[in-house]
Formats: C-alpha cells, structure tokens, sequence
C-alpha cells in the first residue's frame, strides 16, 4: 500500500464518509461534493467523523473499521470491491488502508502501487472464482470467458468481469476486418479473381499497395494492410483479428490494442523496404502477428496463472497454423506458382510484426489497469521502436540509389 503521506490526503482535515449516487472522487473542504450511490470521502456530511474511522489521526483507516461501518448501516458497497479493499489491507503491515487508495477503490481507478498491493494480499480474498459465478447471462458468460482467455491473475479477472461494461464496444478489430473483406469482395469482383490476387496484372495498380516504386506515397505503407493475396490468406487474418484481436480490445481498450496493430503494420512495410528492397507488401499480416506474438509470450510467461482451458494444445495449435502462413508466403515470394510480371509480396512483414508482437504487445498486456508511462520498459520500447522508424525513413530516402538497387518499375 502506499504509505507516503504525501500521496494521502491530510489527515487532519475534516474528512467523513458519505452516501450519495454515484461514484466520483474526493475534494478538500468548500468544494463541490463529488460522490454519489457508493462510499468515498467527502467533507461535511452526515456520517460519523473522522476521528472514528482514524482517532490517531494517521491518514489511514483500517478495513475493519470500514468493513463495520458498511455493514452495520446496510451500505451498498460492491461486495468484490470489499474483498479487495480487505487485500489490500492485508498487504499493509498494520492493516490499513491509505485514504487515496480508498477513493481509487471506489472510484474503479487503480494505479501500480494498488495493483501491487492487491497482488500480494490475493491468497487472502475469500470470495470464489468466476467459474463458480451462477446465473449468467449470455453476454456476462461471454466476457468471463474473455477474462480467463487474456489475463493470468484471478484479482485482474474479477475487477475486469465486476467493472466491464459494453459501450464502448471493440469496434477497432470489427471494423479493420470488415474493411479488408469489404475491399476483397471489390476487388475480387473487378478482377474476377479470388485466390493469388497479385499475380493479375491490374492488381499492383491499387493504390493502396505498398510497391517500392511507390515509396513516396507514405500512406501505402499503412494502406497495404487492407488488400490480401487471396481468400486464405484474408481467411486466415480475419480469424485471428476476431478470435484474438477483439478479446484483446475488450480487455485492453481500443486505444492500446490499435497502437500495437498499426504499429505491427508500419513495422512490416518498413522491414521490407530495407531487407526485400524489391518486393511488394499486401495483407494485415505484420498487425496480425503482433497482436498473436504478443498474447501468445504472455501466455507463456504467466503460464501457471492462465486459465484458458487447453492451453498447451491451443499453443501448440496457434504455432502451427502462424507457422505454415509464413511457409506459405516465403513460397509464394521466390516459386510463384504462376507466370508473374515482378516480384511477388514479401514474407517479411510476418517477422516483423512478431517481433512489434514480443517486444511493444508483450509490455501493454502486461500492463493492465497500470499507466505505460510510468514504466521504464515502455520508453525503452517506444525509444528502439522510434530509432527503427527513423532509420527505415532514411533508408528510404538515401539507400536505394547509393546502393543503386533496380527496382521494378511501378505499375
């Protein structure tokens, strides 16, 4: 627990506990009251004061004490938010609770210093798992599975299932997946084509391609994400965006999940434009990877945590199956098939976009409810990610005429 008292809120101000509508925060005395429908710390009231909850003045209230007080005035109290708020307790040495902690309890806010101490009283909490939760609906069964799928901590999975709400809802994943299908079913139709798309001549003329010829236009180095090979290969993609992809979403938000995808894709189109100079890119491969890379080393590195019901055929499985995609690309880029006018796409973005996956995905999954910023690892990340981009820009700009590299002329 936090037991800086500069992080607490002053004990000796006239701070009591109150019951109103909704959730909000705490503010020091001639302020607007900020509480409403669940405990948290006001000034006034008409509650007990201060001195009962901390007679020592310490800017500390014990769990006992406020565990009382909510059950012998009948209050509404989330029962999850009690068990926590009782491990959290247990991980302070006499038992107590730091005012802040309290406010960010009842207010759904947790910071690193919360989560940690929620960790280390977790063996204490008393309530069962959500496998043993009766009379689920569809949709709250469906976001426990989702619990047990992404997080390795049976806390996390319970303050996500006790606090999930359905709006907003993953809209990231379902709409870049059904932009892809949307652009293959056009461009399938225009070119009455559906399987090796990129051996049709007209088909390199989208402008959404990336084509080293083309380097200039820098939106194809993202744009490339929305056109596919084939059918597998789009098949394939949008499997694992809407198995993986939006669970991640609903767990981590929209804004995190989208950050490592794009981030996925950029990396792709740029690792080619240095390793496979001559060569194309189409297909989300390089968001896919990243986001499959990345939950699956979490997997892995909280493999005795994860609850996720056959998880080492699962495992197994996913490798296989990533595996043999970029078996299948690294074939179709030095045998194609069939008779083609250049090169055909790279298999590189696949690589990248794992290494986007383990390094930049395996930080955010671990980070859940914790703020990236302040976490060392994060600059670190975002630092090499940041010095990758700024030398593939160069590279772009500089090395293919001081290496003289011939590139295929763009369609």
């Amino acid at each position: 627990a936090v037991r800086d008292p500069g992080s607490c809120l002053r004990p000796g101000w006239p701070w009591q506990v109150c019951w109103v509508g909704a959730p909000r925060a705490a503010t020091p005395t001639g302020t607007a009251p900020v509480v409403r429908g669940r405990p948290a710390l006001r000034p006034g009231g008409v509650a007990p004061p201060l001195q009962q909850l901390d007679p020592e003045n310490t800017g500390f209230i014990g769990a006992d004490t406020f565990a009382g007080l909510v059950h012998s005035h009948e209050l509404p109290l989330d029962p999850a938010k009690l068990d926590m708020l009782v491990a959290l307790a247990q991980s302070n040495e006499r038992g107590q609770v730091c005012y802040q902690e309290l406010v960010d309890l009842i207010s759904s806010k947790r910071s690193s210093s919360f989560k940690r101490a929620i960790a280390n009283g977790q063996r204490a909490l008393p309530r069962d798992g959500l496998l043993d939760e009766p009379g689920l609906g569809v949709y709250k069964r469906f976001v426990r599975y989702v619990a047990y799928e992404i997080l390795p901590c049976e806390v996390d999975r319970r303050w996500y299932f006790y606090r999930h709400r359905s709006c907003p809802p993953p809209v990231f994943m379902a709409s870049v997946t059904l932009a892809q299908i949307i652009v293959f079913l056009c461009y399938g139709a225009r070119l009455n084509k559906w399987v090796l798309q990129t051996y049709h001549p007209e088909y390199m003329k989208s402008p959404l391609v990336y084509h080293p010829g083309h380097r200039a236009r820098a939106w194809r180095f993202l744009t490339y994400m929305f056109m596919h090979v084939g059918l597998e290969q789009l098949g394939f993609n949008a499997l694992l965006q809407l198995m993986i992809g939006v669970p991640l979403e609903m767990v981590h938000g929209l804004l995190r999940i989208s950050l490592l995808y794009l981030a996925g894709v950029l990396a792709g189109s740029l690792t080619v434009s240095i390793t496979d100079m001559r060569a194309p890119v189409v297909g989300g491969s390089g968001g896919v990877y990243a986001l499959c890379s990345a939950h699956l080393a979490n997997v892995v590195m909280n493999w005795a945590g994860m609850r996720c019901p056959y998880k080492l055929l699962r495992m197994v499985l996913a490798l296989v199956c990533m595996s043999s995609e970029v078996g299948r690309a690294v074939w179709l880029r030095f045998s194609p098939p069939l008779p083609a006018s250049g090169p055909q796409p790279s298999f590189m973005a696949h690589l990248a976009g794992a290494v986007v996956g383990v390094s930049m995905g395996l930080t955010i999954l671990r980070s859940y409810e914790e703020r990236l910023q302040d976490q060392c690892g994060w600059w670190v990340v975002l630092l090499a990610y940041g010095t990758f981009l700024l030398f593939a820009i160069f590279w772009n700009i500089f090395a293919y005429d001081l290496l003289g590299t011939h590139v295929p002329p763009p369609p």
